[in-house]
């Protein structure tokens, strides 16, 4: 099986991927009745494990809701020092760079992984090791906040591999890093 990072987020029209105040209520702005997943489950059959950065863990965490995933998560932290009791055989914690962190999970037999959370992201990228984007775009405009992208070092290239459109509003762009 080859290795694949995969980043699947949503970002607003301006490209933020949380306010200004890491509010994250903007991404349910378009009404869902149908609970459409929008490629996620798609998502978790295409992977073997999550790897995702301190703060969106601890914004899962905070949402008040049974543990949302069934795969590994790996969360990368150095100030987290203990997982809570519930999530010990979910939840790991690993610290380094990008490389080191994908040799210790690949180590462990994981070899396709969705890469989420910001910072997580803009460090993959700047490591390039990342292979597929699936961004979402939600038609609004936040005007600030957390960007979904940082300044990379070199110019990167991906191709386009297919754009699908849910709730007649939300654009999801599916692109492949070419190497």
């Amino acid at each position: 099986m080859k290795n694949k990072n995969i980043v699947f987020i949503a970002k607003s029209l301006d490209g933020y991927i949380a306010g200004k105040n890491g509010e994250l209520e903007w991404l349910h702005a378009i009404p869902n009745p149908e609970n459409n997943d929008m490629g996620y489950n798609q998502l978790m059959e295409d992977i073997d494990a999550i790897v995702m950065g301190r703060t969106t863990f601890e914004t899962v965490c905070g949402f008040g809701i049974e543990w949302p995933y069934q795969k590994p998560v790996f969360v990368l932290s150095r100030s987290i020092k203990t997982i809570p009791e519930k999530l010990k055989e979910k939840v790991f914690l690993l610290a380094g760079s990008p490389q080191e962190v994908l040799q210790e999970i690949h180590n462990r037999g994981y070899l396709r992984l969705y890469i989420d959370g910001g910072r997580t992201v803009q460090d993959f990228l700047k490591a390039d090791l990342i292979d597929e984007l699936r961004i979402t775009t939600i038609p609004i405009l936040l005007g600030g906040g957390f960007p979904l992208f940082g300044e990379l070092s070199e110019t990167m290239e991906f191709e386009h591999i297919q754009s699908t459109v849910f709730l007649n509003q939300l654009v999801q762009d599916h692109y492949r890093r070419k190497r």
